[in-house]
């Protein structure tokens, strides 16, 4: 019995951090219903344009939250991807304790033609 009681606890842990969080998931709004003023003012600031130029240097999923170096502390960098789900730029999803971004180009592009591509550009922006 001490043996099964063991397996089951190993089993719990097991679910509780892979694959589960204890947060809500976050709600994500489609490019398509972004209007044009949402989308310019999510990409006016230089903190959330750093956020996607790094996210659009990496494969999708390749970067947990953590793993973005900006100037601001965790709240602030939490309502930037807030902002930047709100105006259909990034998608998140959560993997254990981490969650991970995954930048929407093509969405964005296809409501957005070359919004993004302005963006991303570093030579006329810095």
């Amino acid at each position: 019995m001490a043996i099964e009681h063991w397996a089951e606890e190993d089993t719990e842990m097991a679910d509780r951090t892979e694959g589960t969080s204890h947060r809500p998931a976050p709600v994500h709004t489609h490019p398509d219903d972004v209007p044009l003023l949402t989308a310019l003012s999510a990409l006016a600031d230089p903190v959330r344009i750093q956020l996607v130029r790094d996210l659009a240097g990496h494969p999708d999923w390749a970067l947990s939250c953590s793993n973005f170096d900006v100037p601001v502390g965790r709240a602030a960098k939490s309502h930037h991807f807030s902002v930047l789900r709100d105006a259909g730029l990034v998608e998140q999803r959560d993997q254990g304790p981490k969650r991970l971004n995954r930048l929407r180009r093509e969405e964005f592009d296809a409501r957005f033609p070359g919004l993004l591509d302005l963006t991303l550009r570093t030579d006329d922006t810095e």
